[in-house]
């Protein structure tokens, strides 16, 4: 029911009644054994798309030792969740099974904060990214982050154990559970309320900015192949010049979309200049760099903007690389580690955000790289309050026609929601699209096509938003994770307090 809630199928109410199912089947006993099996059906199911990385032997080894990790989590959860229930086995009243309800959604988002961060962190299909089609719902995510989201959910769901229980305990009583959920429902109300207060509060933006997103739709296995280099740019310059005809603003490229390094190869910087220059149109595009330390060179995934008289204007650097993807861990030390991976060399991290500042344009925008869209807090540091909107170049060729762009296109749907802004997806092949302060998805669609993966380009509008107090600003963009840290307090305080007790009565 966790795997199905999120995109594809994305059927949302499970969400809202797997984890009380879990806490259910492990309220005899056997807890983290049974959270770890629910933890690895769920993410061997929803994290499937590894195994379409066109290499051989690794994606299953990745796949299954991703799975076998991430279930460590809702093992835990389920663990602490059983103890937490051991404790008020004889407060079998409704406070007590309040309480435990609430304990069960707080220790909830202390899991997915330490998922988030975590060996480098990998907070990918956090439960309130499965609700983003809940407009109203989300808005919430502007006080909490995604975090909230999946608060709710979970309290509700083991409010709705409650209720089963308590309807279970007195069969005569009638609408006994009503007095279980009513809690958990009256706040999601007051949230929808809220969220549907902000959504229509917002003036309409006073202007826009028109964008083109070149969508080439490059096979992975292209992209590896040095020989294929000519043939991807003659392509890509193809499709840029036919979305050039609608005179946009702005033109993006995907991550990996330029076959060589833009910096080390004097043609293709050349070719890239003399299209701005000629189009009097900005750029952002991806690609590869580099800069020598000492006598080693070190590469970095990168992002340049580039203006309307062609000059490279500024670089952002990908901070958050993909583990055994863009560097492989512990190598120095474990070198045998090189041969678990199919990358022959490394990525170094950026170090900073860089705002892209479009000068005549008077709008400034902050580049995410691949999936540092679905990092809360990093998203977070790109939103500083001079920046417009946040733009996402990525490429998911490695995962074909698979549900992984979706799962992260609804993730990086509640990074505007927290934000404020709206947030522009370029990606290589599968959602290229737009995304509103309120986390609605735009232009998912080609124009003649229904096929999100095929090569081509959209040309959308923007809404630059103004200064609006529900929007810029935002509770979460000025102070962060205050919501997620404050029930990563209270879980770790609870541990602590059981341990303790456990001490005193040994001695």
């Amino acid at each position: 029911m966790l795997a199905l809630a999120f995109p594809k199928p994305n059927i949302a109410g499970l969400a809202w009644v797997a984890p009380g199912l879990l806490l259910l089947a492990a309220r005899r006993g056997n807890s983290f054994r049974l959270g770890y099996l629910a933890g690895c059906a769920h993410y061997l199911i929803s994290l499937s798309w590894l195994l379409q990385i066109p290499v051989k032997f690794y994606p299953i080894l990745g796949w299954i030792a991703l799975a076998a990790y991430l279930a460590l989590y809702p093992a835990a959860w389920a663990w602490l969740c059983g103890k937490a229930r051991g404790q008020q086995r004889e407060a079998q009243d409704w406070i007590g099974r309040a309480g435990f309800a609430l304990f069960c959604a707080i220790a909830w988002v202390a899991m997915e904060m330490i998922i988030a961060r975590m060996f480098s962190g990998f907070p990918w299909n956090l439960l309130g990214a499965s609700q983003q089609r809940l407009l109203p719902l989300i808005q919430i995510a502007s006080f909490t982050g995604v975090y909230g989201v999946s608060f709710l959910a979970v309290w509700f769901s083991a409010a709705l154990l409650g209720a089963f229980e308590a309807s279970l305990a007195r069969p005569a009583q009638r609408n006994v559970w009503f007095k279980e959920l009513a809690l958990p429902i009256l706040v999601v109300a007051v949230v929808y309320a809220f969220g549907l207060h902000r959504i229509t509060s917002v003036p309409k933006a006073e202007r826009t900015l028109r964008v083109a997103l070149i969508q080439p739709s490059i096979p992975q296995t292209m992209i590896w192949n040095p020989a294929d280099s000519d043939v991807r740019f003659a392509e890509l310059m193809k499709l840029t010049q036919a979305a050039l005809t609608n005179r946009p603003d702005l033109l993006i490229w995907p991550e990996a979309a330029v076959p060589r390094m833009v910096r080390d190869d004097p043609a293709t910087q050349s070719a890239i200049q003399q299209l701005a220059a000629s189009n009097q149109v900005w750029l952002i595009i991806g690609s590869d760099d580099f800069e020598f330390r000492g006598t080693n060179a070190v590469y970095f995934n990168s992002s340049f903007l580039v203006s309307p008289r062609g000059e490279f204007i500024s670089t952002y650097r990908k901070r958050r690389l993909v583990i055994f993807g863009e560097y492989v861990p512990l190598v120095s030390w474990l070198p045998f580690v090189k041969y678990l991976t199919p990358i022959s060399g490394g990525f170094t991290a950026g170090e900073r955000p860089i705002t892209f500042e479009l000068g005549n344009l008077g709008v400034k925008t902050s580049v995410l790289i691949c999936f540092e869209d679905v990092f809360p807090h990093y998203a977070r540091e790109h939103a500083g309050d001079d920046v417009d909107f946040l733009v996402n170049i990525t490429n998911d060729g490695w995962f074909g026609e698979s549900a992984a762009h979706w799962q992260q296109a609804t993730s990086a749907a509640l990074r505007a929601v927290e934000n404020g802004r709206p947030l522009v997806r370029c990606a290589n092949n599968g959602l290229s699209c737009w995304v509103d302060p309120f986390g609605a998805l735009h232009n998912v669609y080609f124009d003649d096509s229904t096929d999100i993966y095929r090569a081509g380009y959209k040309i959308v509008n923007v809404p630059i938003p103004s200064a609006h107090p529900n929007l810029r600003g935002t509770f979460y963009n000025r102070h962060g994770d205050v919501f997620g840290w404050a029930c990563v307090g209270i879980t770790t305080a609870a541990l602590a307090l059981r341990f303790g007790r456990q001490f005193t009565q040994r001695t």
